[in-house]
Formats: structure tokens, sequence, C-alpha cells
């Protein structure tokens, strides 16, 4: 039986369980461990290589600019010290609007805000990023 691929067009994400704004694009989702080797004494044929910690990218959510004003008053709390948590999930659907994968990211918070480039000749959309720093990937 073949096995289409899955169009990456077909995606939400929620914050805190609610899907707060329609994203044009989400990069980030990468895990990765850092390999350690060793050496022991005597043995020249082989290094061992033990797993040691496993980093976490930064999430970077696009979006077009809509009246609320919600991601930068988030941000700015960054700045006036006030640290909040939120909630990730990141959503994959096929056609069919069936889920297909998700992935939950814990005690995320802004770490970088992007605010539109405007032109007053401009074509394209005016388009905000976040840059959330998160505590892992959940298990789903």
């Amino acid at each position: 039986m073949p096995v289409d691929g899955v169009a990456n067009c077909r995606f939400y994400v929620k914050i805190d369980g609610m899907t707060t704004a329609v994203f044009t694009e989400m990069s980030g989702l990468q895990v990765e461990t850092v390999v350690t080797e060793y050496e022991e004494g005597g043995n020249n044929g082989f290094v061992h290589r033990l797993p040691g910690r496993t980093k976490v990218s930064n999430l970077t959510l696009k979006r077009g600019i809509v009246a609320s004003n919600e991601f930068f008053n988030w941000y700015s709390e960054i700045l006036q010290g006030k640290l909040k948590y939120r909630h990730v999930d990141v959503l994959v659907y096929d056609a069919e609007g069936k889920e297909l994968a998700k992935w939950s990211f814990a005690n995320a918070f802004p770490v970088k805000w992007i605010g539109p480039q405007l032109a007053a000749d401009g074509k394209n959309a005016a388009i905000e990023t976040l840059e959330l720093a998160h505590e892992g990937l959940i298990p789903n």
C-alpha cells in the first residue's frame, strides 16, 4: 500500500488550549542529544560514545498581523519581570481534517518578538514573528 506524504499546510498551534491565531509558519521542531566521547585507557580500537544532555530548539511562529496585540503584550510582560509560562500544542491534520500528529511543549515563554516589515508600496502580508523557549517536548 503506497504512503502519501502529508502536506505541511494543515496545522494549528494552540496556546493554553486555545487556537488564538492562525499561523502561516512554524519552525524549530527539533530535539538533539549531545554525544560525549570517553576514551578508555589501553583500548585503542574504539571510543565509547555515550548520550549526554538533550537540547530542544526554540519554536518560531509566524502569522499575519491581527487586531489583537496579545503576543507583543505577552513578551512585554517579560520585559517587566513577569514571567508567564504557557502550554503550547502543535497539531497536524490530513486533507480530511483527521489529526495525524501532535507535539506539546511545556512551560513556553517568549524570548523574541519581531514586528512586521512595512513598505508603502508593499504587496505582501504584514507578518509578526514570535520565538518561544520551552522546557521540552511532552510525549503524547
